[in-house]
């Protein structure tokens, strides 16, 4: 807001009015467009394209006492030879191969509800179940944080309630674990439902209806018909919540810190945790690129597979 402010005070004191309309159309026509992104292009060179070029130097240098001493590769050396970071990426796996198939699953289930012509209010029951993921993440995971309390949380009052008994979520690995999966499992399977919902729409109902005629069962039709029209939207839904995954943050940090004892620590938590910690940003954004590297193989990946250009 701010930068765009000055812009167009700089621009009105360059081009007054009366100067604007002096210049031939021609002129305008070819000016006009690079004055409207003028806002956008210097917040993307301040704010992005600066941030990432300086992270890429300083993870070829050492920061102490806001100088930098060039290191030459030893930060990435240091990240291929630390155990904790390896445990990172350990937990990171752990994450989405438990919880994107869960994911999608319930995702592919829930579309094919909101999708089917049995269901009434159909507008209000997506929005309920987009809803979820509008809910600003701190907020939910303070929620979730309250729910699966160790004395008196909402989880545990049910669990006794049924018989079982009360479970250290906190203070378990595994336990912990699970909690972080429930919690981003509630949150983004809504948003994969309405993914799904998107693709469902677009399957011909004349397949149905040949499928119909040739006698073959609602188990036939989702598995020969909706699996695999759906295939791409299914793809995309998997690499995006890998890609997510990856980058998961908030949910461990609120919730565990990354413990106890580093088994809920993802990569972008040690990440944080190296850089504004132990202020060893040198280490930290070299770690970032090694995440970028991931994340960028992961999505050549999902291209290969879905034969995108």
């Amino acid at each position: 807001m701010y930068i765009s402010a000055v812009y167009g005070t700089v621009f009105m004191r360059i081009f007054p009015f009366r100067r604007w309309q002096r210049l031939k159309y021609k002129t305008q026509k070819r000016l006009a467009p690079i004055i409207f992104i003028g806002p956008f292009l210097i917040n993307f060179l301040i704010f992005m394209v600066y941030p990432i070029l300086y992270s890429f130097v300083l993870s070829f240098c050492k920061y102490r006492g806001g100088h930098t001493t060039f290191v030459n590769i030893k930060n990435y050396a240091y990240l291929f030879t630390e155990p904790t970071f390896y445990q990172s990426l350990f937990n990171t796996l752990i994450i989405f191969i438990i919880q994107v198939p869960i994911m999608t699953i319930l995702a592919l289930i829930l579309g094919n509800l909101l999708n089917s012509a049995l269901i009434k209010l159909k507008g209000f029951f997506r929005m309920v179940t987009f809803m979820p993921v509008l809910i600003d993440s701190v907020s939910y995971t303070i929620v979730f944080s309250l729910l699966f309390s160790e004395n008196g949380g909402f989880i545990n009052n049910v669990l006794q309630m049924c018989g079982g008994s009360a479970q250290k979520w906190f203070s378990s690995g595994p336990f912990a674990m699970a909690m972080i999966i429930i919690a981003l499992t509630w949150r983004w399977t809504g948003y994969n439902s309405i993914i799904m919902l998107s693709g469902l729409q677009n399957i011909p109902e004349e397949l149905y209806e040949a499928a119909s005629i040739d006698g073959a069962n609602a188990f036939v039709k989702f598995w020969k018909i909706t699996i695999p029209q759906l295939k791409p939207v299914i793809i995309f839904s998997v690499f995006n919540s890998i890609n997510g995954t990856l980058q998961l943050f908030t949910e461990p940090q609120l919730l565990t810190s990354g413990g106890p004892a580093n088994s809920t620590l993802t990569v972008v938590l040690y990440l944080y945790k190296m850089g504004f910690k132990n202020f060893n940003f040198g280490v930290a954004s070299a770690g970032s690129y090694i995440l970028a590297i991931i994340v960028a193989l992961i999505t050549l990946l999902q291209f290969r597979i879905t034969k995108e250009e």
